[in-house]
């Protein structure tokens, strides 16, 4: 595998149509992101920050990109390993608050729920949480604490 990786996006402020930013309280937060030979995602600010809440928001981004590496790496030794994973879920969240004079994420906490198959090894499915947390791509990356609190069950039926 190539030791260096290159990602683009583009995002383009949408709210334009609908009047400049002649104030804070009346311009549109909506943009597109675009990202070459995918579909478009309409975006916008965060509902709290005069945003539309039926898009995405950079916060949203945050917490489900952090949630999305997890579940990717963890799949991927999970399968490494032998462990025939048949379900994964997770109610991931974050905190952003004031944080030494500014507004950021403090923590964001994984809670992935894991089914194997029957006749799995519960105990090495959840250590693998800790492999794939401390090789996660994007959890390297930021700079506050993500938690993992994962869940490991075992299928009742093959």
């Amino acid at each position: 595998m190539a030791q260096v990786h290159h990602f683009s996006a583009k995002v383009s402020w949408a709210g334009a149509a609908k009047g400049s930013t002649g104030s804070y309280e009346s311009y549109s937060r909506d943009c597109l992101i675009e990202v070459p030979g995918k579909p478009p995602l309409p975006g916008s600010a965060d509902q709290v920050f005069r945003g539309d809440a039926s898009r995405h928001n950079p916060e949203d981004l945050l917490v489900m990109s952090l949630s999305t590496c997890h579940m990717l790496t963890y799949l991927a030794e999970a399968a490494r390993a032998g462990v025939l994973v048949v379900a994964y879920t997770d109610a991931a969240s974050g905190t952003m608050q004031m944080h030494e004079g500014k507004m950021r994420f403090t923590e964001v906490s994984l809670h992935p729920q894991v089914v194997v198959a029957r006749g799995g090894d519960p105990a090495l499915a959840q250590r693998l949480h800790e492999k794939a947390h401390a090789h996660c791509f994007i959890a390297s990356s930021v700079n506050f604490p993500v938690s993992c609190d994962a869940r490991v069950s075992v299928a009742d039926t093959q």
